[in-house]
């Protein structure tokens, strides 16, 4: 048995040789008092801001790495009895930021093999998420990825399966979710929970200005009165609230391709940039990357699951794949 994790800060994708993905779920955890886990995944999402004063809704992942060492374990616990009823102890695939510290790495291993795993191997981030968006990495030529998680930005050059260049960084869905309720903190003494805006990114989030302007009532608590009021919010608001993150990643693209080196960067501008993840299918943020450094880009198909796509295939074609992964620690 085989299964590939795509542990994100935001999501838990588990995909299952033979079977494709098999489970898309937050990465969140309810816990009672007593450290008892109350519900896992979706169910547990409905009860982010929402829960009685004993129970606890928990994000267990934090930037791409393990905050929650013991609700981390169980988490995977239930998601890898999920994956696979079989008696078999599964051998599993990780993908892990590339910026992660070895005691980071093992942390991630522990909890996998603790949580049922027979052997437990990690790969990068960037190098999973080009495996999914079949970018051909084996080959000479260069590639540049850039996958937006929840927690973390991975920007990376690739050639002859390995990464040449790597910023890993601290920004992702998840700060784009609270630039946004701080704006309307500021802007309207309004106070919305995390799940107002990650809605308010998705129905109207854009990173550059639209041809139509979208608009969206956002009701929150009004800090002033203390009641519940509704705002009508515009595109191009979010667009400013949306600058700063948005800036840090667009810095980060340009340090990497300053980075690469000359006979990579010829092989980029011919390809473009590839983009997963997420934070990709924020509008515009194509657009805005080709602006800014000159080169094409263009979001993968399915960029949601191309890092848990690319986990599954490199273990699946393990051999071929074996020099690009993470040494065992």
């Amino acid at each position: 048995m085989k299964i590939g994790i795509d542990l994100g800060t935001a999501n838990i994708l588990v995909y299952v040789k033979g079977k494709g993905i098999v489970i898309q779920e937050p990465s969140v955890v309810a816990v009672s008092e007593d450290n008892h886990i109350v519900a896992v995944g979706d169910e547990a999402r409905e009860m982010i801001g929402r829960t009685p004063g004993q129970i606890t809704a928990i994000r267990p992942m934090k930037d791409g790495v393990i905050a929650d060492y013991v609700i981390t374990e169980a988490m995977l616990r239930y998601f890898i009895k999920k994956a696979g009823r079989s008696f078999t102890k599964p051998d599993v695939m990780i993908s892990v930021p590339s910026g992660v510290t070895s005691v980071e790495k093992r942390a991630v291993r522990d909890a996998a093999l603790k949580a049922g795993a027979r052997e437990a191997y990690l790969i990068e981030e960037p190098l999973a998420a080009a495996i999914g968006a079949n970018v051909p990495i084996s080959g000479p030529s260069g590639n540049l990825i850039i996958d937006i998680g929840g927690g973390t930005s991975e920007i990376a050059v690739i050639a002859l399966g390995g990464i040449v260049v790597s910023r890993s960084l601290r920004v992702g869905g998840n700060r784009f979710d609270e630039v946004i309720a701080s704006y309307i903190r500021k802007k309207y003494n309004l106070m919305v929970g995390e799940r107002t805006a990650e809605e308010v990114k998705i129905q109207i989030g854009t990173a550059l200005p639209l041809e139509r302007e979208l608009h969206m009532d956002v009701r929150g608590r009004d800090l002033i009165a203390g009641l519940p009021r509704t705002i009508p919010l515009t595109s191009s608001e979010v667009m400013e609230a949306l600058e700063q993150p948005l800036q840090q990643i667009v810095g980060s693209v340009r340090a990497v391709l300053e980075e690469t080196p000359p006979e990579l960067s010829s092989d980029i501008i011919d390809k473009g940039m590839v983009m997963s993840g997420g934070g990709s299918l924020l509008r515009n943020i194509d657009k805005l990357l080709t602006q800014v450094t000159g080169v094409p880009c263009h979001v993968a198909e399915n960029s949601l699951n191309c890092v848990a796509l690319g986990t599954g295939l490199a273990l699946e074609h393990f051999d071929f794949f074996k020099k690009s992964l993470v040494q065992r620690i």
